[in-house]
């Protein structure tokens, strides 16, 4: 995604959700350095029919927005988006991907399961709704636990040679 998409990514949202992110919110992520990406349909010139926006932290990658045209739902799309998301966690060795999806959205929570999601909380009142506020079903997936082990330590291991070789500046 670049800001040359986001006139297609915004028609998009505002078809997709009652209460759609802002365009400052996809211009703060794109600035921000987020892992972004746009699905097009294969058609010559394609509109764009997905994106998603996601953020990386310690150890873990956050799905912050994983969204497929109305017209374009049901045909497998939502699930390709979901597999880039988790081929970037597994390409950077961040052994968790979580995410919110409202606990009204049962089409979506089905994916994320069938993708080994799991439940692993619930945030009140999160999401704006027609009347007041909705709660958001927290989900996660594990993603290789021994990896995660490995890179930690390895982190360990460089961050205490670099603080013995070259003082704390040298950790930056």
């Amino acid at each position: 995604m670049t800001v040359a998409d986001l006139g297609a990514v915004m028609a998009l949202e505002v078809q997709a959700y009652s209460h759609p992110w802002s365009q400052g919110n996809f211009v703060d992520s794109l600035a921000a350095g987020h892992l972004t990406e746009v699905l097009v349909s294969d058609a010559p010139a394609g509109p764009v029919i997905g994106y998603f926006v996601a953020m990386e932290g310690v150890q873990e990658l956050h799905l912050l927005n994983l969204t497929i045209a109305p017209a374009w739902q049901g045909r497998g799309h939502g699930s390709a988006l979901l597999d880039a998301v988790l081929a970037h966690a597994e390409a950077r060795r961040l052994p968790t991907v979580w995410l919110e999806v409202r606990a009204s959205n049962v089409r979506a929570r089905a994916l994320y399961a069938r993708r080994g999601f799991d439940e692993a909380g619930l945030r009140r009142g999160y999401y704006p709704a027609a009347r007041g506020r909705e709660d958001a079903v927290v989900m996660r997936r594990v993603l290789a636990p021994a990896a995660s082990a490995q890179r930690v330590a390895s982190s360990a291991a460089g961050a205490t040679a670099g603080a013995t070789a070259g003082g704390p500046d040298a950790l930056e």
